[in-house]
């Protein structure tokens, strides 16, 4: 019978069991040893459930306690200089420190994992790098998984993916130009699996769906050549969201026992890979979606890759999710609260499982069985496609009348200035922040103790006007200039409008990791999106009147929620965004209505949908920023439109960004040290921006000097007049025994910076 892999598992716990246990480990409630305790159970977890549900080949060394690129780093010795061992092994202690940054030693850069939500932290890697193997963790998991009675495939990061993930801090060398240095650890471990008992061996190379140059492919040509040559492994060669493009027949060369291919992002590249494998090569097919939460149409899979086992036999076929299950829910099985219909149309991480089962055994079933057993899975297709809950008629006319008037601003950006100057009478360098504040225990207990029914609406609403009133005091007494609410009352920035939208469904808990502790909840979105009343204007108007500052309006703009949610699959993800623009657009014209002069639509999520091959990029761009624009573009001139971007690499499109034509742009460069801003050399930006000056992913907290120090980095690049003070990100995750000192720090560094000018 045909086989079934697992690339990857998630990590948190069906529970976030994960999250509550580094958070008690970091705040020294939890020792090093409970916490990996922790981790054991929760790996169990993931290897006998799936072992339960049928699956034949199953992970090791997929889990992390903060992130599997910061694994590598630390299983290849790549460990900065501020982190230093001096040949000591990384412990839990200096592990922690890379990833959150100490008092004196900032963390590595952070940036989203290819184009997922998901964070990974940036490898730092020196001209004279020199690598040595730490494979205590990648041969302690597979043991840990033997001692179950579970044998199981290790997965690795791959060379090439780890290099090109990662970047030169000094010297002038490119990343691959390390690769001889680091091929012999790769070797090594290679050795050390086998003699530990591994029989295969994933080893996942991501980069290889991106445009690869020729010395590129040739690198992971020489690269794989070198590894084969030293193990006796199976190699599996791992390459998800995306095809493998131009270089699929030299990729399908290499000396790999096994190639996987998502064939969920790139479909048409199955028949090509079936022509030019190797013989005696097996194919991996990722047939069921890792990235997204609908049902597989199982006997379109069936149909698919039948011919596929017919020409290469049963024993050169697996079947497999398209990537790493990181990316989706546990499990629906405590989801009780969804709308039956549309839960009939969802598949989790457990129900994925059983899809692949469900595949294996039919695949060994005369015609009429094999219709009885996917006669559950056909009906809820069928429903899907014809269902009243999916499509709007109101929302087709309400898109067939945007016209192109909807997508600009009346005047250009100059004019517009002068007009809000005139209006919000700011300082020099005006300080803010980016939206929310910290979501504290008794903000979260006030929630639960609502949605459990032990506080009544009217008390619940009292509570959040309290807290706001307090934030927004707390914000007058640090000195900053424009003022937002905190978002007492939004859990999260995509779920709180996802619940004020139809169109959407919202679990309990489908939880997904975002980074480390963080973890997400994504909203379904499953039909065409409406708005039925404001969303935000009561709470602004609220805090407006606690202060005669300008505040915030804040809104998640429309690419960011589709970005961040579980998006329906059935038609054009453009079309699906220009619904959640035209909601989006309603409330900003509300805002404006009430009385706001300055509102901020945040698009986090813009870099993280741009495609990963280039032929596909503009297309996107140029859907995705006229829905901005139609999201914002409606408000007067005296109106100041805000927008925010954090943790991606946003050099390489700073010119559509700049067509967003918001007048301000908060983007995040604390991290890498205003590296960002180096793009601003040769490319003017027109309107005002605020370079982050504090790392809000980090409990540490910057220094006055630190900041002033960013500041004037910033002005070499950026003309004074165009520049504003604020943190990376949102404050929510952070406590205010942290954010009170570094805004405090963050405004007396904008106004020493100031001083400077004036003299005063």
């Amino acid at each position: 019978m045909i086989q079934t892999a697992v690339l990857g598992f998630a990590r948190i716990g069906a529970d976030r069991e994960l999250k509550r246990a580094l958070e008690q480990h970091w705040a020294g409630k939890l020792s090093a040893s409970d916490l990996e305790g922790v981790a054991r159970s929760i790996r169990r977890s993931n290897l006998t459930g799936a072992a339960t549900a049928g699956i034949d080949i199953l992970p090791s060394n997929d889990f992390s306690l903060y992130d599997h690129v910061l694994d590598t780093a630390v299983m290849v010795g790549a460990i900065p200089k501020r982190f230093a061992t001096n040949g000591e092994a990384v412990d839990a202690s200096r592990y922690f420190a890379m990833a959150r940054g100490t008092a004196s030693a900032p963390p590595l850069e952070m940036t989203k994992w290819l184009d997922t939500n998901y964070h990974y932290l940036v490898p730092e890697l020196r001209g004279d790098t020199r690598f040595r193997l730490d494979a205590r963790k990648p041969i302690g998991e597979f043991r840990e998984a033997l001692d179950l009675g579970i044998k199981t495939r290790p997965v690795v990061l791959g060379p090439l993916s780890f290099l090109l993930l990662a970047k030169i801090h000094e010297g002038h060398h490119e990343p691959l130009a390390l690769l001889d240095q680091l091929l012999p650890v790769y070797a090594e471990l290679l050795s050390e699996l086998s003699r530990a008992g591994a029989k295969e061996v994933q080893i996942d190379e991501p980069c290889l769906v991106h445009d690869l140059t020729d010395f590129e492919i040739s690198e992971v040509e020489r690269s794989w050549v070198r590894m084969a040559a030293s193990s006796s492994l199976d190699l599996v060669l791992t390459t998800y969201f995306g095809g493998l493009g131009r270089w699929l027949d030299r990729v399908l060369a290499l000396p790999a026992a096994e190639f996987h291919l998502d064939l969920v992002r790139d479909p048409a590249q199955l028949q090509p890979a079936v022509a030019a494998l190797q013989p005696n090569a097996r194919l991996s097919l990722g047939v069921v979606d890792g990235r997204n939460v609908w049902i597989t149409d199982l006997d379109a899979v069936l149909a698919e890759v039948e011919p596929v086992i017919e020409h290469l036999g049963e024993s050169r076929v697996r079947l497999a999710p398209s990537c790493s299950l990181l990316h989706v829910p546990y499990s629906l099985d405590r989801e009780v609260g969804i709308n039956s219909q549309v839960r009939a149309w969802l598949a989790f991480g457990a129900e994925k499982l059983s899809e692949l089962d469900l595949l294996k055994r039919a695949l060994g079933m005369d015609a009429s069985a094999r219709i009885q057993l996917l006669a559950t899975n056909r009906e809820a297709i069928l429903a899907r496609e014809q269902s009243r809950l999916v499509h709007s008629a109101r929302v087709a006319r309400e898109l067939d009348a945007v016209a192109p008037d909807h997508l600009i601003r009346r005047s250009d950006y100059r004019h517009r200035a002068n007009e809000q100057a005139k209006v919000l009478e700011l300082p020099e360098l005006p300080t803010t922040t980016i939206g929310s504040f910290p979501q504290t225990p008794e903000i979260r207990d006030a929630r639960q103790r609502a949605r459990r029914g032990e506080l009544d609406e009217q008390g619940y609403e009292a509570f959040l006007r309290d807290e706001i009133a307090t934030v927004v005091h707390r914000q007058e007494e640090m000195g900053l200039d424009v003022l937002v609410h905190g978002e007492a009352e939004r859990n999260d920035m995509v779920e709180y409008f996802a619940e004020h939208l139809s169109g959407f469904v919202v679990s309990a808990y489908g939880w997904v990791q975002s980074y480390g502790s963080r973890c997400v909840k994504p909203p379904i979105l499953y039909g065409d999106v409406e708005r039925p009343t404001a969303m935000t204007v009561r709470w602004w108007e609220h805090a407006q009147g606690c202060t005669s500052k300008p505040m915030k309006g804040m809104l998640t703009g429309p690419v960011t929620i589709l970005q961040w949610s579980f998006v329906r699959d059935d038609q054009p993800r453009a079309v699906t965004c220009q619904q959640i623009a035209l909601a989006v657009r309603s409330e900003t014209l509300d805002l404006e209505r009430a009385g706001a002069k300055v509102i901020q639509i945040d698009e986090p999520a813009l870099r993280e949908g741009l495609p990963l091959r280039v032929a596909e990029q503009d297309t996107y761009l140029r859907w995705a920023i006229d829905c901005f624009r139609l999201a914002a573009n409606g408000v007067a001139d005296i109106t100041q439109l805000h927008t925010h971007m954090c943790y991606s690499e946003f050099n390489e499109i700073l010119e559509h960004i700049a067509r967003l034509d918001a007048d301000v742009i908060s983007i995040e460069a604390s991290r890498s040290q205003m590296e960002l801003l180096d793009a601003f050399q040769d490319f003017r930006y027109p309107n005002s921006i605020g370079p982050g000056v504090y790392d809000i992913h980090s409990p540490r907290v910057p220094s006055v000097d630190e900041i002033v120090l960013l500041i004037r980095q910033a002005e070499q690049r950026i003309p004074r007049e165009q520049l504003w003070v604020n943190p990376d990100c949102g404050l929510k995750t952070r406590r205010w025994e942290q954010v009170t000192p570094a805004l405090e720090h963050l405004v007396e560094a904008a106004r020493q910076c100031r001083a400077e000018r004036t003299g005063r």
